[in-house]
């Protein structure tokens, strides 16, 4: 996964929820087959070219993604785009996060949630965020990257 480079590019984290690091195993139908070190790597060419560093984590857990988006906030970061997994759909703490900081954040989804289960309807992390990419597998990422530079 990539890791923040010692540069003055701005960063972008790109944090990843619950059952993310299955990517290519996992219900390939719906994820695809990249993995999350293939979707790292294109979002890191893809930064350069942007004038930006991307820096890639992931957990299945829900207090680091909340304590990176603080981190996110205390450093000054570009921008978060944020793939909270299941978490997308439980969270009001992802929510108060979100709203408790000032770096803009970015939904993003490799399948598209309202094409599936009802109760993926909903987004915590969606109300929150200044906006959604969603349903164009890795692209999404990518798509949303590309947005930081206009924010």
């Amino acid at each position: 996964m990539a890791n923040r480079p010692d540069t003055a590019r701005p960063v972008v984290y790109v944090l990843n929820g619950p059952n993310l690091n299955l990517l290519g195993t996992r219900e390939p139908h719906i994820y695809g087959a990249e993995t999350l070190d293939d979707i790292a790597g294109s979002l890191e060419d893809r930064a350069i070219e942007l004038g930006l560093d991307v820096d890639v984590r992931q957990s299945n857990h829900e207090g680091h993604l909340i304590d990176w988006l603080h981190e996110a906030s205390a450093t000054g970061a570009a921008a978060v785009l944020l793939n909270a997994g299941a978490y997308t759909h439980t969270s009001v703490a992802l929510y108060d996060a979100i709203k408790a900081i000032s770096v803009p954040v970015i939904e993003v989804h490799l399948s598209n949630p309202h094409t599936r289960e009802a109760f993926r309807h909903q987004s915590y992390v969606g109300m929150a965020a200044k906006a959604t990419i969603a349903g164009l597998g890795s692209l999404s990422y990518l798509l949303a990257l590309e947005a930081v530079p206009r924010l």
